[in-house]
């Protein structure tokens, strides 16, 4: 058996140097109807998982935060810089990166799953402030 590993590849986990999560382990919260979010905060960013169904919209917002979302699949159309700014159509395999402090929403044009990473952490939604997603 390999060091660090238990019965049937069972990590030894936490350690003093890394914690091991699952996906599988980590509650679903049905934010709006047809968007799902999980998300893990370490001490310096945020990583969620989304599962977003199609029609599905995100509200125009901001935050203090950079963010890059990465589409596992299906589609995103991220409308970036708030009335008149940039329409980028996010696919499967592909991934935007949007800086600090710009407006931007979403509309789900294809069923998808997403990871986004922020830093910093997501206060908003450990304090449970992040309203925009109810406009």
């Amino acid at each position: 058996m390999a060091d660090g590993m238990a019965g049937d590849r069972m990590p030894v986990m936490p350690s003093a140097t890394a914690t091991l999560h699952s996906w599988n382990s980590i509650p679903k919260q049905e934010v709006t109807a047809g968007l799902l979010r999980q998300f893990v905060t370490a001490s310096r960013v945020t990583v969620a998982k989304f599962e977003m169904a199609r029609g599905c919209v995100v509200p125009s917002h901001s935050h203090e935060n950079e963010q890059v979302s990465y589409v596992i699949s299906g589609a995103l159309q991220f409308n970036v810089g708030g009335p008149g700014g940039d329409v980028v159509v996010v696919r499967a395999g592909e991934l935007l990166q949007i800086p600090p402090h710009v407006p931007h929403g979403v509309e789900v044009l294809d069923d998808a799953h997403v990871i986004d990473i922020f830093t910093p952490i997501r206060q908003d939604w450990i304090d449970g402030t992040d309203a925009y997603f109810k406009r």
